[in-house]
């Protein structure tokens, strides 16, 4: 099982940046594909962006253009650089790795407030 802690979430000013990391960690463990994705109070967890081991990157519509997934497979880290953030970017977001072997596995999450 492989074990993903979030960090980098806070909050700021509409059109600033942040920078999300996830780290996974475990024995053994090779990740196919790292991703992030949000959700909001009353709605459903939403794609954001994933990346697979090649490097090979997936945007949502809503994110094109403004953020900019990453990943480092030495150290098994995905990061989300998220630039030119908007009110509607508010959201608990959460890291997800999909291994080549076992069951996908989830991060707590981390919050972002984009707020004035």
């Amino acid at each position: 099982q492989v074990q993903l802690v979030e960090s980098g979430g806070g909050l700021v000013l509409p059109g600033g940046s942040l920078r999300l990391s996830c780290a996974a960690s475990g024995s053994s463990i090779s990740i196919d594909v790292m991703g992030w994705y949000r959700q909001v109070p009353g709605k459903e967890r939403e794609l954001v962006a994933t990346i697979t081991e090649r490097g090979n990157a997936y945007y949502a519509v809503s994110v094109k253009g403004r953020f900019t997934i990453s990943r480092d497979n030495a150290n098994n880290t995905v990061y989300l650089q998220m630039n030119s953030l908007k009110v509607e970017d508010t959201a608990i977001y959460y890291c997800k790795a999909v291994p080549w072997s076992g069951r996908d596995s989830w991060g707590q999450g981390t919050q972002v407030t984009v707020s004035s």
